[in-house]
């Protein structure tokens, strides 16, 4: 394989786990906005925001750590049929399912952006009580999926790479 694919593959991997860390965190400042919604809402008076922004917090975690789930190969497969191919077989069927990956990807980075313009032309603002503007949590979600988009690419060429018969990572 040609040098720069294995230094892609290396700073996208890399930047997939380090994503993937800061996204684990995430949780905990959702449980940590549920757990405040809960005792204002039963001691005091509730808070309006405390749902909505858990939920985005909740978004922000799942478009961070795709790259990374990926990268682990932590994602779902279907394994009724993959697990009775040989080692070549199941490369193959990577190396199709990262690429239809990729186009699903490519398609929805395509309507994030699209949703992004959007909302920064328009100030869109959520529809509930609190209506936050949407411009921020668009732009972690569109850069979700640019990362993943990214490390599916990545994997598409160690697929390749293995299917040659080498080893990148």
């Amino acid at each position: 394989m040609p040098k720069v694919l294995k230094t892609y593959v290396r700073i996208i991997d890399a930047c997939s786990w380090y994503m993937g860390i800061f996204a684990m965190y995430l949780i905990f400042a959702m449980i940590a906005i549920l757990s405040y919604a809960s005792v204002m809402k039963v001691f005091f008076l509730p808070a309006n925001w405390t749902v909505e922004m858990a939920q985005f917090f909740m978004v922000a975690y799942f478009t961070l750590g795709g790259a990374f789930a990926l990268k682990e190969g932590e994602h779902v497969r279907m394994d009724l049929l993959y697990s009775g191919f040989t080692m070549r077989g199941k490369v193959k069927m990577d190396l199709l399912t990262s690429f239809v990956l990729i186009g699903f990807l490519v398609m929805l980075q395509i309507g994030g952006v699209s949703s992004l313009i959007y909302a920064f032309q328009y100030g869109e603002k959520s529809f509930s009580s609190w209506a936050p503007i949407m411009w921020p949590i668009k732009v972690v979600m569109n850069l979700g999926i640019f990362l993943t988009l990214l490390q599916a690419i990545s994997l598409f060429i160690k697929d390749w790479a293995a299917l040659r018969g080498e080893k990148l990572s």
